[in-house]
């Protein structure tokens, strides 16, 4: 089975291209280098023993995308990660956003109709599309709400854009996977996440902290209504994230109806950003410097996920532990810097 994945040189997706290859689907990547770089495919190489057909691709570039399609019709599948992805610098660009994440999508909608059958699609959401949810866990089910930021507003609108496609093509599968926050590197310690500047995710943030490239770690608010003041989140190991769009595909494959469906992809467990800072610290006997400061625009106060859909429809659930991701991000941090 012939795989598309873009942005498969980023975090999520070089490592979901490293466990296709390992499962002996025939992998191609797309990426603009944008937020990666080329060491990513030696990375991966090195992580699976295989290495991927690799093309550089501006997905705003609706003709270069057309040509890619048209150059490689057998595609049978696509698994879409390509996006900006920072919430606070969507608040303070939103355009770049919109322009980004909205375009991109609608490009490679345009193009798979080049392909001889409509391949089958997962695309990265996430669960900044319900907001601020009224109640917790979070169903499937639960209505949009207006979005904290414009990240978070493109998800949505990409959400509308594949429900408005699937309606239009008859023959269109889909899948849009509603993931949480993803964290922890790849068990061979080849691969993780690469931060370029500072980073806006918590764990990162916390590994370069701790090996001494800031000074301290800020706390975004500690005065919200939660068990310890901080924002609550669901932190899913990013090996169980990428097996979760693996058995997407195995599912859209032999599922008979179209259309597209929606699924979270969490552990269903909450966790305080200073629950993730005392949790690092004594799984990783480091001790992590931080302070208090003011709430960040854009964050939501707690999110986290009721899988139950993805483990009946997908025969998914998560394996790892916190502490399993802990170990890894740090591991990986080491080995990074040194």
């Amino acid at each position: 089975m012939k795989i598309l994945v873009t942005g498969g040189l980023g975090y999520i997706g070089s490592h979901t291209v490293c466990e296709l290859l390992q499962q002996n689907y025939e992998v191609l990547v797309v990426d603009n280098l944008s937020n990666a770089d080329l060491e990513s495919l030696d990375r991966i190489q090195a992580s699976c023993g295989k290495r991927p057909e690799f093309e550089v691709l501006e997905l705003c570039d609706a003709a270069a995308v057309d040509r890619y399609f048209k150059a490689h019709p057998d595609i049978q599948g696509i698994i879409h990660f390509a996006a900006f992805k920072a919430v606070g610098e969507s608040v303070l660009q939103p355009l770049k956003y919109y322009q980004n994440n909205l375009n991109s999508l609608i490009h490679i909608l345009e193009g798979m109709q080049y392909c001889t059958q409509l391949p089958a699609l997962v695309f990265s959401s996430s669960c900044t599309v319900y907001g601020q949810a009224d109640q917790m866990p979070i169903t499937e089910e639960a209505p949009f709400k207006p979005a904290a930021s414009p990240y978070g507003q493109t998800k949505q609108m990409n959400e509308q854009i594949l429900q408005d496609f699937a309606h239009q093509q008859a023959n269109f599968s889909g899948i849009a996977l509603r993931y949480f926050n993803p964290i922890g590197a790849h068990p061979s310690g080849n691969l993780g996440e690469i931060q370029q500047g500072k980073p806006e995710a918590l764990l990162p943030f916390i590994t370069q902290t701790a090996y001494g490239m800031h000074p301290e770690l800020v706390v975004f608010g500690d005065d919200y209504d939660t068990r310890d003041g901080s924002c609550i989140r669901d932190f899913i190991h990013i090996m169980d994230l990428v097996e979760a769009h693996i058995a997407a595909l195995n599912y859209l494959a032999k599922r008979p109806e179209k259309g597209l469906e929606a699924i979270n992809v969490g552990t269903g467990i909450g966790t305080t950003v200073l629950e993730m800072i005392r949790g690092f610290e004594e799984v990783n006997g480091v001790e992590l410097p931080y302070r208090i400061g003011a709430r960040r625009p854009g964050d939501v106060i707690k999110a986290y996920a009721q899988i139950d859909k993805a483990q009946k429809l997908l025969g998914w659930e998560p394996r790892y532990s916190l502490q399993d991701a802990l170990k890894t991000a740090w591991a990986w941090e080491q080995k990074l810097r040194s």
